[in-house]
């Protein structure tokens, strides 16, 4: 067992520069290093702690852009600080998964990955283990590239899909179906008819695969980026990687791994799941992963006093004293003098709004 855990290494994607939950977050300080949820923890500590007992804090990587080395060493000191691998500019999850592929495999290479985004929550962590523990399993024993598909609640139109062919299951793992296509984010209608069939599955952006399968899939699939980081080899882990990969990396296609990979190769699989996930794209979606209470409302801070309010987000987390009275359907959000008070139907609108003004 203990091998097993050993070979098993974590890739946090935590590069982007996303400020959907202004005030709170900014492009100096985006979601995925702040506490979202009012827990004492940010989302990247969060992604970081639901691995506990699927890999070892030596073995996880996060891939970063340079502006926030420090940030990332502070809010995860228990990782090697020479994991922490930085990016000189952004250039999609598809280099950024090439770069960190290539140097797993300089230190291991018969290690078995998962990648998962930094700024998403899951609420059940046990089932979460779970999942990813089989489908660890089931990479280490084939060449399969697994997704984790979230079983749909709704008629998403936010997400990608993922169509799988559910006639059979594999016989390795009766949880683990080929995928038949990938979608696009959907109309309303058609995200209807994805719901109803039942073989759609929202895309959640994890991916399982061993480090041998994901670096010949790169070399297959896009040799020239494969080229790139297959030539600095003896060159990881000196003082020369951080400069060479400046030179380097902007070559990189712009691209994500879904359009690089994913949509190309055969060897494709999905795992059905439904552990509570959501990638937490706007302050509405957060509402929806928070406990409410009798009248709708979530607040997420200690000192809040709502009257006559219904189906808010108060989100208030520096100790002011907050009182709402006569809201409904709205999001009241402070954070550093600045403070966001507005339609939850607006929300899209109004923070185009306030990153302009």
């Amino acid at each position: 067992m203990e091998e097993k855990i050993s070979r098993n290494h974590l890739v946090i994607m935590a590069g982007g520069i996303g400020s959907r939950f202004w005030p709170m977050s900014t492009a100096d300080k985006p979601k995925q290093f702040i506490d979202v949820l009012g827990v004492g923890r940010t989302l990247l500590q969060l992604t970081f702690d639901r691995f506990e007992d699927i890999c070892p804090p030596e073995n996880i990587w996060v891939v970063t852009n340079v502006r926030y080395a420090d940030i990332v060493h502070e809010q995860l000191p228990e990782i090697p600080i020479d994991h922490i691998l930085l990016e000189p500019c952004r250039r999609n999850t598809a280099p950024c998964i090439a770069y960190v592929s290539w140097r797993i495999k300089k230190i291991d290479p018969k290690a078995n990955v998962v990648v998962a985004p930094s700024d998403h929550i899951v609420t059940n962590g046990s089932e979460f283990k779970r999942v990813v523990n089989t489908c660890l399993k089931f990479t280490s024993e084939t060449d399969a590239i697994i997704t984790l598909g979230m079983k749909p609640t709704r008629p998403e139109t936010g997400y990608g899909y993922i169509q799988a062919d559910l006639t059979t299951s594999s016989a390795r793992n009766k949880e683990i179906y080929r995928v038949d296509s990938f979608r696009e984010k959907p109309d309303e209608q058609t995200a209807k008819q994805y719901i109803k069939s039942k073989s759609y599955f929202w895309n959640a952006g994890i991916f399982i695969w061993r480090v041998s399968t994901i670096v010949n899939a790169f070399r297959i699939y896009m040799p020239a980026m494969s080229k790139i980081f297959e030539s600095m080899l003896p060159i990881y882990e000196t003082e020369e990687e951080q400069r060479f990969i400046n030179q380097r990396y902007p070559e990189c296609e712009n691209i994500s791994v879904d359009y690089a990979i994913m949509e190309k190769a055969s060897e494709i699989f999905v795992c059905p799941a439904n552990f509570g996930w959501s990638d937490l794209g706007t302050w509405g979606s957060l509402m929806e992963q928070t406990p409410k209470d009798l009248y709708g409302n979530c607040k997420i801070g200690s000192n809040i006093s709502l009257y006559d309010t219904h189906n808010c987000i108060i989100h208030t987390t520096e100790n002011q004293k907050v009182v709402v009275q006569g809201l409904d359907g709205y999001i009241v959000a402070e954070k550093d003098g600045k403070l966001l008070i507005c339609k939850l139907s607006e929300e899209q609108k109004i923070r185009q709004f306030a990153e302009e003004s």
